[in-house]
């Protein structure tokens, strides 16, 4: 009797543990067939339908037989595990930049992502952040197959009870299917969702590869790849910025908040013309949604359709024609304003023809970072005027400005001040101190759209002032987002539509846009023309240029000499 006691509590510990682990077992089976990969589809009801892929797993579990058994269904499981990483990614990449991550292209995403995690909200959440990742993904691939294993055996073990549960699933799973029940919008009680699943990231990496192929021959046919196909008289003497406002998209001027931008659009574009100057407005479409910013400028500057790292990398590395290419062999001086970049930037000479690279470390700041900004736009602009536009150089200057305090988080945010007042910067240093910082402002999801509108206020009225302040006659702004806002803001499913806006005081020039049809003012209404971003530069070069015989010469791989 003393011998026997001990070994009931045991055998019972043994068996509730045994019990957990196949009640573990099933939800971790359950979750990875069924889970959705969008985050609109992240409801309760999604978990309570039936797999069709679950019924063929218990299927294999009864047909087949030993290590035969166990060898399939640990493929089975390994293959799970993988797509439910897949899955995880896609529903991060569809909560900022409203697309499934594509395993081919967009490793170096995740990169920039954690970049980006790193500077607005610090290195220890950043490592925590990836570390989580890391232990989550190798936990998926060793349970997953783990689970799909042990559940085999346990139906195998209870062949009789399994065959009748699974044939009853298998004829509710038919007639749900013809029937068309639903659990919940999207969402077939009768699931088929990793099979369709599989079937549509495969489906997607053929068109990614038939996408390269089709890349390779946009850049071997270069419009204006020869050195005289592009004089630019029609804009001879000018100065020309071309300006991109960090997430500055179409919900900024047409969505449920947009109230305020649309009033300060109104009124900057009355002070504009009481000066003398005009504007044109229309809308393009961005390769990117959320972030990536520098696709949106390689594609407004090549003409080539650029939505990925691995095109862009194939870009810069070939001879292809930019806009700053274009204009330096016309006669224009050229430059970069890029003041949140931290390190060197060899693209910006080898491939952008840039005389002059004017980052982060190079424009004498002293003050302290505004959330993903280094400076606030204000200052970044009275030190472009300082070292570039008014050095004294006799040549008409043509240069990318990237502004970047409407770069996510938006918070903290700078205010304007006064520019006599700026000096190296240290004034700020009492703005960043009174602002909200950006975890008390993420605390409250709620108030980011607000937050996000504040900050393109903010970077329209740095530029604004700046052409009024330090604006000519030979002045040319062309003035666009990269993007859309991440989807806190722009929401899900939303279109890759930002403004586009061309200010000048010379008619001739917004002439031309305006028989383009675009519309006069700063604010582009709903009905405004809307072009591919890729289009642009064939476009404004072919307008401003002198007409020649049409000849594109074949460009070949390599660094422009």
């Amino acid at each position: 009797m003393t011998a026997a006691g001990p070994s009931r509590p045991r055998g019972g510990l043994r068996r509730l543990a045994s019990g957990s682990a196949t009640l573990l077992a099933v939800l971790v089976v359950w979750f990875a067939l069924v889970a959705p990969d969008h985050p609109d589809g992240l409801v309760a009801a999604a978990f309570l339908r039936i797999p069709l892929e679950g019924l063929v797993l218990a299927g294999l579990a009864l047909a087949l037989r030993g290590r035969v058994r166990g060898r399939v269904l640990a493929g089975f499981g390994v293959l799970l595990g993988l797509l439910t990483v897949l899955k995880l990614l896609d529903l991060g990449s569809f909560a900022v930049v409203d697309r499934p991550f594509d395993p081919l292209t967009d490793w170096d995403g995740l990169g920039a992502a954690l970049g980006f995690l790193r500077r607005s909200a610090g290195g220890p959440v950043a490592a925590l952040a990836v570390a989580g990742a890391v232990v989550l993904a190798v936990a998926l691939l060793v349970v997953v197959p783990l689970a799909v294993v042990r559940l085999g055996r346990l139906a195998a073990s209870r062949r009789r009870t399994s065959t009748a549960v699974a044939a009853a699933l298998a004829v509710t799973w038919a007639v749900t299917a013809a029937l068309g029940a639903r659990v919940a919008p999207g969402a077939p009680l009768a699931a088929a969702q990793v099979v369709q699943y599989a079937a549509a990231h495969a489906g997607a990496a053929e068109a990614t590869l038939r996408d390269w192929r089709g890349f390779d021959t946009a850049l071997a046919s270069d419009r204006f790849g020869g050195a005289g196909n592009a004089d630019l008289a029609g804009l001879r003497g000018k100065d020309v910025l071309v300006v991109f406002v960090e997430s500055y998209g179409r919900v900024a001027v047409q969505g449920p908040s947009s109230t305020a931008v649309q009033g300060l659009l109104d009124e900057q574009g009355r002070g504009l013309r009481a000066h003398g100057w005009s504007a044109r407005s229309a809308f393009l479409t961005s390769p990117t949604f959320g972030g990536v910013s520098w696709l949106a400028h390689a594609t407004l500057q090549s003409g080539v359709w650029v939505d990925s790292q691995s095109k862009y990398d194939q870009l810069v590395a070939s001879r292809h024609t930019t806009l700053a290419t274009a204009f330096r062999r016309a006669g224009w001086r050229t430059a970069a304003l890029v003041p949140s970049d931290r390190g060197a930037w060899p693209a910006g000479h080898s491939f952008y023809d840039y005389d002059q690279v004017l980052d982060g470390g190079s424009l004498g700041y002293a003050g302290p970072p505004f959330g993903f900004s280094l400076m606030p736009d204000q200052y970044a602009l009275e030190a472009f005027h300082r070292l570039e536009a008014a050095s004294g150089n006799q040549q008409p200057l043509m240069a990318e400005v990237d502004l970047a305090s409407s770069h996510g988080p938006w918070a903290p945010q700078p205010v304007m001040l006064d520019w006599g007042s700026l000096g190296n910067g240290s004034v700020f240093d009492g703005v960043q101190a009174r602002a909200q910082s950006a975890q008390a402002l993420w605390q409250h999801r709620q108030d980011v759209p607000a937050a996000y509108m504040t900050s393109i206020e903010y970077s329209l009225t740095a530029l604004v002032q700046y052409i009024e302040r330090y604006g000519n006659d030979n002045l040319v702004v062309l003035v666009l987002g990269d993007h859309q806002p991440a989807t806190i803001v722009s929401g899900h499913d939303g279109n890759h539509d930002v403004p586009v806006t061309v200010v000048a005081r010379d008619p001739s020039v917004t002439r031309t846009f305006a028989q383009w049809g675009w519309q006069e003012g700063l604010r582009p209404a709903p009905a405004a023309p809307v072009w591919r971003m890729d289009a642009f530069r064939d476009r404004f070069l072919g307008a401003f240029s002198t007409p020649v015989a049409e000849k594109a010469p074949p460009a070949t791989a390599g660094r422009r000499p």
